[in-house]
């Protein structure tokens, strides 16, 4: 197989707004969660959409070892992430500009790989029609901002996904955070919604759904469930320098764990990485041995 993990979205260019002290960086989950699933040791391969001009703000990705693959767009995503407070999970988003959606020719021409990431930012940037199309070729991992995000006059807003009965029974890898999970499941139960998700995708048993694996992601820890067992695990950094891209460096690095581990394990890989990627810009730049270590010293 040539790849393990093909990642799908927009990589962005975007303004952080903390309490009014503005800085820019580059974002998305097509950026932060290929760089940790790599240094976990999968072989990943990006393919995003950006303007020409914008490519070299992507440069880390090929120095980190992820191929990238740049389809044409006339513009590139940006987003405004303004905080209002000091709690990280208390944003609002702006869009400023956005690339152009993925066509299904496109998705078509996808290589082969184990795993393909939708890791779409927003609604119909990669079509729905695509889930079922990947999941005849391998596991499909499905970031639930890419089905719910929807930008509305300048604004972000979250509303419910019709079609998820439809959908997710080809889903084998499913991500949320608290706010999404209010919006597909009406709940901020995420044990509920997570027993939601899951009947919906173990519809029919048809399709890798039956056993989707669910992560949820809030201030405090993930939240595993395999469609039996609920798996925690804390997130402890110990300053929040990084928080942007927490979920989106998570979910891949449980995905690329996964590959060689069980759930439980997975979880606390990927709740001791992301903590250390909270604590520094950027993707995550350790290794697996400093994770593992990180893992022991806290009896994970």
């Amino acid at each position: 197989m040539k790849y393990d993990i093909v990642s799908i979205g927009h990589i962005t260019n975007d303004v952080r707004d903390m309490m009014g002290e503005r800085s820019p960086f580059v974002g998305g989950a097509a950026y932060f969660s290929p760089v940790a699933a790599a240094r976990s040791g999968a072989k990943v391969l990006v393919v995003t959409k950006m303007a020409e001009a914008d490519r070299g703000s992507v440069s880390l990705l090929g120095r980190e070892g992820v191929e990238l693959r740049f389809l044409p767009s006339r513009a590139t995503t940006s987003i405004e992430n303004i905080f209002h407070s000091p709690d990280p999970d208390a944003r609002t988003l702006k869009m400023v500009s956005r690339a152009d959606p993925f066509t299904m020719e496109e998705i078509r021409a996808l290589p082969e790989a184990g795993v393909y990431h939708i890791a779409a930012l927003f609604k119909d940037e990669v079509p729905d029609e695509a889930i079922r199309e990947l999941a005849a070729r391998g596991k499909v991992a499905l970031d639930l901002q890419a089905v719910l995000r929807y930008f509305e006059g300048g604004d972000v807003a979250f509303r419910d996904w019709p079609a998820k009965e439809e959908y997710l029974p080809f889903v084998s890898y499913l991500k949320a955070d608290s706010v999404e999970i209010k919006a597909i499941a009406g709940t901020e139960d995420r044990e509920k919604a997570a027993r939601m998700l899951a009947a919906w995708g173990a519809a029919g048993g048809k399709g890798p759904g039956a056993g989707m694996e669910i992560l949820i992601t809030r201030q405090d820890e993930v939240l595993a469930y395999d469609g039996r067992d609920f798996f925690r695990a804390p997130f402890d950094p110990v300053r929040l320098d990084g928080r942007a891209g927490r979920g989106d460096t998570c979910f891949l690095s449980y995905i690329a764990r996964r590959a060689r581990s069980g759930v439980a394990e997975a979880t606390r890989y990927a709740a001791a990485l992301t903590s250390m990627k909270m604590e520094k810009p950027g993707p995550f730049s350790g290794t697996v041995a400093q994770v593992e270590e990180r893992m022991r010293r806290q009896g994970r």
